[in-house]
């Protein structure tokens, strides 16, 4: 990779991203104050059947059709697919992350490159935009590849996830970078199967993370937005 693209994927793949990542558990707080999530084995497992089953899949892989749609400047389909994924959010908790990010990512991206604007649609900055739609039109317009682009998405939303562990478990430093080099060869694994995966393969055992997301809502006390 050349070396300026491989500085926009750490750029865009960073925890440091103010994008608001950092304010979100995605159902963590709630399992942890239910007691499903106790020590590094049992958030490890819980990262791992999200990746295998639950939502994020789904996410990945409509970031890998709006990639392409953005490429080939197909704005119905990234409408399209934009739509579908609201319509999939099974909580308000969920949709209203993922809106909320992928209008931060959206203005962020136009700050820095203000050029970039007439060459989309519509104001993406107003209009509702899951994260994955803004971080595929980023990507692609920043000519990162689309396996990088997809790993280091799957990577960036496990590290978020498992820094939320460890300061609500809470786990240690070294626990936390220790599951993240565990969970590494899940995130390749998925990444490489997503890439083959066709729009009928497009499916997702969600309930635990719905049912967590609902159970936030009404927690007693919260660290985190959802």
């Amino acid at each position: 990779m050349h070396a300026a693209t491989f500085l926009n994927l750490l750029q865009l793949a960073s925890p440091a991203l103010p994008v608001g990542a950092y304010s979100y558990s995605e159902g963590v707080e709630t399992l942890v104050a239910q007691g499903h999530i106790t020590h590094p084995e049992t958030l490890l497992d819980w990262l791992t059947q999200e990746l295998r089953s639950g939502s994020i899949r789904l996410d990945a892989a409509v970031l890998a059709r709006a990639y392409r749609a953005s490429c080939d400047r197909q704005w119905d389909a990234l409408h399209t697919w934009n739509d579908w994924l609201s319509a999939l959010r099974e909580t308000e908790e969920l949709r209203s992350q993922n809106w909320q990010m992928g209008r931060s990512l959206m203005r962020l991206f136009l700050d820095l490159e203000p050029a970039a604007a007439p060459q989309l649609p519509v104001d993406w900055q107003r209009e509702p935009c899951n994260f994955a739609i803004a971080f595929a039109i980023v990507a692609n317009h920043w000519q990162i590849p689309l396996p990088d682009a997809l790993l280091a998405y799957l990577q960036s939303w496990a590290t978020n996830l498992i820094s939320a562990g460890v300061r609500l478990v809470p786990l240690g430093q070294t626990d936390g970078q220790r599951l993240l080099r565990a969970i590494a060869p899940t995130l390749i694994a998925t990444t490489d199967e997503i890439l083959t995966l066709t729009d009928e393969d497009l499916m997702a055992c969600n309930w635990g993370l719905a049912l967590a997301s609902m159970g936030h809502e009404t927690q007693y006390s919260r660290l985190f937005r959802s």
